[in-house]
C-alpha cells in the first residue's frame, strides 16, 4: 500500500514560503513522514548578468540582496521549527532553482511547491515555468499551493480528474496517502476525451470500474462521475467543478512536453496553474 514517508518543500524569499513549509510539516506529522526544506532561488547576479561588468560595487550590492533574502528565509524557517513538529532538515541550493529542486526531488515521495505569484517580481526567485519544469525533470508528483493560500485543507473533499494516461495514473498513485485521509473522493471521467483508442466494449464506465477497483484495493472509496468532454477549455471546466463541489484538493496529470531545454505546457495544465484557487496535486 502506497505510503507517504518523505516530503520536500521548496522555499524562497516570498511570504508564501512560510505557508508551504507549514503545509509540509502538517503532512509529515499526519503521515509519520520525514520532511526536508530546500531554499532554491535565482541569484541576483543571474537575473542581472550585466552587473558583472558594471563594477565591483554593483556586484557587491546584488550579493547583499541575496544575503538578505537568505537571512529572511532562515529566520522564517527557525520560527516555524520553534512552533511546529516534526523537525525539518534545511538544505540550500546552488543558485539554479530548477535543477537544484529536481535533484533533491529524486529522494522524496511528494514535493510541496507554490503557484507563480503575480506582479513585477513574480520571477525574482524562480523562473515562470518552475513548477512544470521540476515535475518533468524529476518525475515526481507535487502538491502545488495557490499563491493566495494561507493554509490548506487536504482531508476534505478531493476531486480527481481521470483520463487513461500515464500522467493521471502517476498523480493518482502519488495522491493515495491523501485520498485515504479524505472525507470524500470524487472522480470525474470525461467520456470521449481519452487519449487511448476506444472500442464498443471499452466504454467509459468499464474503464472507470477498473479505477474504482484499484482505489478500493488501496482503501479509497470513490464516487465516480461521467461527463462528456467539454468542447472548450477543459482546465476552466475543472476549476468550475472544484468550485461547484466544492473541493479542497484537485488531483490531475500535468501535460506538456520538453523541447530544447524548454517546457511547453499543455492548455489544461497552463489554465489550472494560472487560475487555481485550491491546492493541486499533479504529476507528469
Amino acid at each position: 500500500m502506497s505510503a507517504l514517508k518523505s516530503v520536500l518543500v521548496h522555499l524562497d524569499s516570498t511570504p508564501q514560503a512560510a505557508v508551504r513549509l507549514k503545509v509540509a510539516m502538517q503532512l509529515a506529522a499526519q503521515h509519520g513522514a520525514m520532511a526536508d526544506a530546500l531554499y532554491a532561488v535565482n541569484s541576483a547576479l543571474s537575473r542581472y548578468p550585466v552587473a558583472v561588468g558594471a563594477g565591483v560595487e554593483m556586484a557587491g550590492m546584488l550579493l547583499e540582496v541575496d544575503e538578505k533574502r537568505l537571512a529572511a528565509a532562515r529566520a522564517m524557517f527557525a520560527r516555524a521549527l520553534a512552533e511546529w513538529q516534526p523537525a525539518v532538515q534545511w538544505h540550500q541550493g546552488k543558485g539554479l532553482p530548477v535543477p537544484d529542486t529536481a535533484r533533491m526531488a529524486l529522494y522524496a515521495d511528494l514535493l510541496v511547491l507554490g503557484q507563480r505569484g503575480s506582479g513585477d517580481d513574480a520571477d525574482a526567485d524562480v523562473p515562470a515555468d518552475f513548477v512544470p519544469s521540476v515535475l518533468i525533470d524529476s518525475g515526481r508528483a507535487a502538491l502545488v499551493l495557490p499563491y493566495i493560500a494561507q493554509s490548506a485543507l487536504l482531508t476534505g473533499t478531493v476531486l480527481v480528474a481521470w483520463n487513461e494516461t500515464r500522467e493521471c495514473a502517476r498523480a493518482v498513485t502519488a495522491a493515495l496517502p491523501l485520498l485515504r485521509h479524505a472525507a470524500q473522493v470524487v472522480v470525474v471521467c470525461f467520456d470521449g476525451g481519452g487519449s487511448s483508442a476506444e472500442t464498443g466494449a471499452d466504454t467509459g464506465t468499464a474503464r472507470t470500474a477498473l479505477l474504482e477497483t484499484y482505489l478500493h484495493q488501496h482503501g479509497v472509496v470513490a464516487h465516480i462521475q461521467h461527463q462528456p468532454a467539454p468542447a472548450h477549455d477543459l482546465g476552466e471546466h475543472l476549476l468550475s467543478l472544484v468550485a461547484d463541489l466544492p473541493a479542497d484538493l484537485l488531483v490531475m496529470g500535468c501535460y506538456g512536453h520538453g523541447r530544447a531545454r524548454e517546457w511547453v505546457m499543455g492548455g489544461i495544465t497552463r489554465t489550472v496553474l494560472q487560475a487555481m484557487t485550491v491546492p493541486v496535486l499533479m504529476a507528469h
